[in-house]
């Protein structure tokens, strides 16, 4: 695929390191051509508490040493994160508008804090420089999923299909995984896997550890395979081998992540939720593509749907408008 900028376009990722935000703006910058850097924002307490509408944590100011945010600007800046909010505004006031900026999901601060702004589909923030689409951009590409395909790993390869991928997160801002859902999760997988599933999974940095060993003894008593953490995670391998997936619902990127397959998303609900998050699962649910998870295979196999290059050339597009008119 071709870039979308020039490759001596320079770009920061500007996020607190969270993984969920950190990979939507590696995935689009990715899909841009172009060689992000990751410039990660820590600002404390009581900064942290007021973000998004608070300044920057003075010790992270410019002219402080080893700032996140220090000259020289790059040509293009891509945020996400509340926290990220007040250092995309002081960029814009340092370079005076010269960097572009572009900020993933709902800033809550109005569509004025960067250039531009992309929210999924679902959400209800409009305005001219707002754009929108289906799924959270991510890393993972067809060429990626293709390559895993041609080289699986023995170890999952070994599983009998049909093969199911688990991507396990955790609590959230809207979701909590209680005790009930933990045993109701876990009966529903071993109801799979006694159905003739294969089960291989991968844990979030927010699963709880509850929920993490009842996962663990699932997968041990059907002889799947849990990633042990050590080591590099073999995300991309689990999602190109999967004849299914089972998604927790806490988190709308690793949803999208597995709409990139083209296999059967099957969506697991713990307690709590959010209005967002449900106009974003039915709109999936209205194409085919995610299931509700009752504990056996459901759907078929679709198109693959992914939503970064179209969100890339969006922001190329807007970028270079940005550079036409300096």
């Amino acid at each position: 695929m071709p870039a979308l900028l020039p490759s001596s376009t320079t770009a920061w990722v500007l996020t607190d390191g969270k993984a969920g935000d950190t990979a939507i703006c590696f995935g689009v910058v990715e899909a841009l051509g172009l060689e992000p850097v990751l410039h990660k924002i820590a600002p404390r307490p009581p900064w942290s508490w007021v973000t998004p509408f608070g300044p920057i944590d003075p010790k992270e100011a410019p002219h402080r040493p080893q700032s996140p945010i220090a000259a020289p600007y790059p040509d293009l800046i891509v945020a996400s994160g509340r926290r990220a909010v007040p250092y995309v505004r002081r960029v814009r006031a340092e370079t005076r508008g010269r960097t572009f900026t572009a900020f993933m999901k709902d800033p809550y601060t109005g569509t004025r804090t960067a250039d531009l702004i992309w929210v999924p589909e679902h959400d209800t923030l409009a305005g001219p420089n707002v754009i929108k689409s289906p799924l959270t951009p991510h890393r993972v590409t067809a060429a990626k999923l293709a390559a895993a395909r041609a080289q699986p790993l023995g170890m999952l390869a070994r599983l009998s299909r049909p093969r199911v991928a688990l991507l396990i997160g955790g609590n959230s801002v809207n979701h909590r995984f209680r005790r009930a859902d933990v045993a109701d999760l876990t009966a529903k997988l071993d109801r799979l896997a006694q159905g003739g599933a294969s089960l291989m999974g991968t844990f979030s940095r927010r699963t709880p550890p509850r929920l993490r060993k009842a996962i663990a003894a699932v997968v041990a008593r059907h002889n799947g395979y849990l990633w042990d953490e050590k080591g590099d995670n073999p995300f991309i391998e689990l999602l190109a081998l999967a004849d299914a997936l089972v998604v927790t619902a806490d988190s709308v990127g690793m949803v999208g992540e597995a709409a990139a397959t083209g296999r059967p998303v099957l969506v697991f609900e713990p307690s709590g939720g959010h209005k967002k998050v449900t106009r974003y699962l039915d709109g999936l649910r209205s194409r085919g593509i995610v299931h509700n998870f009752a504990g056996h295979l459901a759907g078929t196999p679709y198109e693959p749907l992914d939503s970064t290059f179209a969100v890339a050339s969006l922001i190329a597009e807007a970028f270079r408008r940005h550079c036409e008119a300096r």
